[in-house]
């Protein structure tokens, strides 16, 4: 793929861009607790090792341009734990917003806004629409865990509970950075979110609905998820997957039309 670090190129070298096919990339990870057994840059470092792997694929049909890594993201519900950096909502939303309004001052007209913390979609959620309201950019959300899991990778129960330094997380960092993972705190940290949902037809902590929790509501450690069951293998099998995805969305964006044109029955 053909791809170039934002900041590598010379001001007057944007004019030469094609808007049509020139896709920028925003990288949005986190700096939180992640238990006594990962990182606190672990979202961080997932993103990244998922944009690289993404950006090595062949194919596409323009450049891509990767903005830096906005490393420091929403993370009130980690607060409680030691190392956490969390920006406030309305400022982590004007960061974005700011820095799409900047991009919309090059001929660049398309922008991913590619996440991998579970705590800030929903600022994707209100930049895009603000974006194209303000600038006429196409914005395009992206959050890597909901690309989904090949079928059998991921046990239904470990997919349901384990959202925060469980058994994907930790194989992920296994793959990306084994040398960050203090293997003998691996353990099971069940989830009290399976007590809570017991008996309750629609009601769920995650999911179809939710509640603002704190990660000390799910577990005293903060975390949860079968870290013991992780392994490198898995995180391999993950990133590979997460990073064909990534791929094939950015290959999507390049070569849709933008803005969209009518349809023939609205010109009447």
């Amino acid at each position: 793929m053909d791809w170039q670090h934002w900041e590598a190129l010379a001001s007057p070298e944007f004019a030469a861009l094609d808007p049509a096919t020139t896709v920028a990339l925003l990288p949005m990870g986190a700096v939180e607790q992640h238990g006594p057994h990962l990182p606190l840059g672990t979202d961080s470092r997932i993103c990244d090792a998922i944009v690289d792997a993404a950006l090595a694929w062949s194919g596409g049909s323009g450049k891509v341009l990767r903005l830096p890594t906005q490393r420091i993201g929403v993370s009130p519900e980690h607060a409680s734990f030691a190392g956490t950096l969390s920006l406030e909502p309305e400022l982590a939303l004007a960061i974005v917003t700011a820095i799409g309004r900047a991009v919309a001052a090059t001929p660049v007209r398309k922008l991913i806004l590619f996440n991998a913390h579970g705590g800030q979609p929903q600022i994707l959620d209100l930049a895009a629409p603000r974006l194209r309201r303000e600038t006429g950019l196409l914005v395009v959300r992206a959050t890597y865990f909901r690309f989904g899991t090949p079928p059998g990778l991921i046990p239904e129960t470990e997919a349901r509970y384990g959202l925060h330094g469980g058994m994907l997380e930790t194989s992920l960092m296994l793959a990306i950075a084994p040398e960050l993972v203090r293997a003998e705190h691996c353990r099971d940290f069940p989830s009290r979110a399976a007590a809570l949902e017991e008996g309750s037809a629609v009601f769920r902590v995650e999911g179809r609905t939710g509640i603002g929790w704190l990660a000390e509501d799910l577990n005293a450690q903060g975390v949860v998820g079968d870290a013991a069951s992780a392994s490198a293998e898995l995180g391999r099998q993950l990133l590979d997957h997460y990073a064909a995805t990534l791929a094939a969305l950015i290959a999507d964006v390049q070569q849709l039309p933008w803005p969209p044109s009518a349809a023939p029955e609205e010109r009447g």
